[in-house]
């Protein structure tokens, strides 16, 4: 009877060489979104209106899904990403500022796509599809007065053209107006190598709560930083006293003004249903990083992609150390996002750069 819960041999070498693996975590050459292939990423910001748009562009298109945990979320077409229906692949995904507003940013990008012919052919019309998420950053002290023409459409337009395997993080793109709890939020994006495959995460993080433990400067993601790509801190040799206090950005919270939405992406072959379990697994980097998270004021969300680059499927243990590796991806994604933000004139709140230290 106990040999049925012996491990074969074959597995347990391949546990063995997992964590052989597992001592040498290094990102991709870029530490970016962008490391899989098959992505390009850009940024566009109105700086008046102290908000922007982030575009990923996928050619060819990707394998899409997408888990919604937060309580207030905004949305364009991701009811066609549960495995049940029928649209496979996506053609670009758009993070947006603005709230509502934003959502016009996925119009912009759709434009540009279909002028390069790139979505599905339906009765001989070109249909990119462009699923979209935003966050809310109208209470940022920025100029929202735009009347009747928000700048959104306009500045996805901007964002696809400016898409690239480089792109810039901090105060930029859906992160330019973003806030956490004390500290401004930003732009993140971060990669991990993994069993012959590359996950990448990208973030706009604008949370209710905070990336950094109490009142310091130490990242709640600390212990899934590579190198001293958020500041190399660590953890702090004893964990702050208040470091498990709430501490919430806004005295007067409402339902929708924060938000901290996602994609994570992977160059290995995966079915719909397995991109959507790697956005579920991904939300634990937002757990991770973030304190507290998934709240009924944020609209916590995750898109995944799954580019099939690779051209190679994981087994089922391989699909684990994926999992393991959204999650951790997503984690420094969110403090890179924070690590790199940016003072700009008028700030609510300081950049963690002006901290003191």
């Amino acid at each position: 009877m106990d040999a049925l819960f012996q491990l074969r041999p074959d597995i347990r070498a391949r546990e063995r060489a997992m964590n052989d693996k597992s001592t040498s975590r290094r990102p991709g050459p870029r530490n970016l979104i962008t490391d899989v292939a098959g992505l390009r990423v850009g940024n566009a910001h109105d700086e008046m209106v102290r908000s922007g748009v982030t575009a990923v562009l996928c050619d060819p298109p990707a394998v899409a899904a997408v888990q919604v945990l937060g309580g207030a979320p905004g949305t364009r077409e991701t009811d066609l990403l549960e495995p049940h229906n029928m649209v496979e692949t996506v053609h670009a995904i758009v993070l947006a500022g603005g709230s509502a507003f934003g959502l016009d940013a996925a119009s912009g990008v759709q434009a540009v796509l279909r002028d390069r012919g790139q979505g599905v052919i339906v009765h001989g019309h070109v249909v990119p599809i462009v699923p979209a998420a935003i966050l809310f950053d109208l209470a940022n002290g920025g100029d929202k007065a735009w009347g009747d023409n928000p700048p959104y459409r306009a500045l996805g337009i901007e964002a696809a053209l400016a898409a690239d395997e480089e792109f810039a993080l901090g105060t930029e793109g859906a992160g330019h107006g973003a806030l956490t709890a004390g500290l401004k939020g930003g732009i993140g994006s971060a990669s991990e190598c993994v069993d012959d495959f590359i996950v990448g995460a990208l973030v706009a993080a604008n949370p209710v709560g905070g990336a950094t433990m109490g009142r310091g400067r130490h990242f709640w993601a600390a212990p899934f930083e590579i190198g001293a790509e958020f500041g190399g801190l660590g953890l702090p040799a004893r964990l702050p006293a208040d470091a498990a206090e709430l501490k919430l950005k806004f005295r007067e919270l409402s339902p929708g003004g924060n938000t901290t939405i996602g994609v994570i992406a992977t160059d290995a072959d995966l079915t719909k249903a397995e991109a959507k379990r790697l956005a579920i697994a991904a939300h634990d980097g937002y757990a991770r990083a973030i304190w507290p998270s998934h709240t009924p004021l944020d609209g916590d969300l995750v898109f995944a992609l799954a580019t099939g680059a690779s051209g190679r499927r994981p087994d089922a243990a391989g699909f684990v150390a994926l999992c393991a590796a959204a999650a951790s991806a997503m984690a420094r994604a969110v403090a890179r996002g924070v690590f790199e933000a940016t003072r700009r004139d008028g700030d609510l709140f300081p950049a963690w750069r002006d901290t003191a230290s």
